[in-house]
């Protein structure tokens, strides 16, 4: 089955001006999705999906591939990631690629890497599943310390447990999907949405899962780095 990785990167961003290209440890922020799937060796290719010229131009020099420039309609703020996936897939075969597997990688969550892709892929191909998608465990979780104001303005928690919980450690393991999704192309197709039936979580850390939306986590990420 032919893997091929899909990076989605606009060129407008409202939290981080100019986010997916803006240096992060001298380098730019896609190059750390792009080099980590590369040296995975599990793509025929490495498809970056933009329709910036500059973001294009800097993924060809860590060696994504950037066959078709996206339409502007979907790189707008209200643009989803499932209209990018069909879109991205349909101009795939087009063009004569196979899309066997696609891997979703978002360039803001810099830390995944080639093992974590490589393990993610084998979970996927032995099981019997839509996609496998890389979570960690949320420390804030809705049946605990999460709520929500009722239709008086009252606070509520947002799930309701079935029975009183006095401990976080004890409330249901709630999961943050965060950067790497395996998913067959197929059933995406046919869901039109990436959340849909029979999908497998992949366990991640919270740093690898670390997405970069902001100034301070601009900043948060230099200081891992570092460490």
């Amino acid at each position: 089955m032919k893997s091929i990785c899909f990076i989605g990167a606009r060129g407008g961003s409202k939290g981080v001006k100019r986010k997916n290209i803006k240096l992060l440890g001298g380098k730019p922020l896609i190059s750390y999705t792009i080099e980590s799937a590369l040296d995975s060796k599990c793509f025929t290719n490495v498809i970056v999906s933009t329709e910036d010229k500059e973001i294009a131009s800097i993924a060809r020099q860590y060696g994504a591939d950037v066959p078709f420039m996206r339409p502007k309609k979907l790189a707008t703020d209200s643009s989803g990631m499932s209209d990018v996936l069909i879109h991205g897939i349909l101009k795939l075969r087009s063009l004569g690629y196979d899309v066997d597997i696609i891997v979703n990688r978002d360039c803001t969550v810099p830390f995944i890497g080639s093992k974590e892709i490589q393990n993610a892929i084998t979970l996927f191909k032995k099981s019997k599943c839509n996609g496998v998608y890389s979570v960690f465990r949320q420390h804030q979780n809705p049946y605990f310390n999460m709520m929500e104001p009722d239709s008086n303005g009252y606070l509520q928690l947002s799930k309701k447990p079935k029975h009183k919980i006095l401990r976080r450690q004890d409330a249901p393991v709630v999961y943050q999907l965060n950067g790497l999704f395996v998913i067959n192309p197929e059933k995406l197709m046919k869901y039109k949405s990436t959340i849909m039936p029979k999908i497998l979580p992949f366990e991640i850390s919270p740093e690898q899962g670390f997405m970069i939306d902001t100034e301070l986590e601009f900043k948060l990420a230099e200081l891992m780095l570092k460490e």
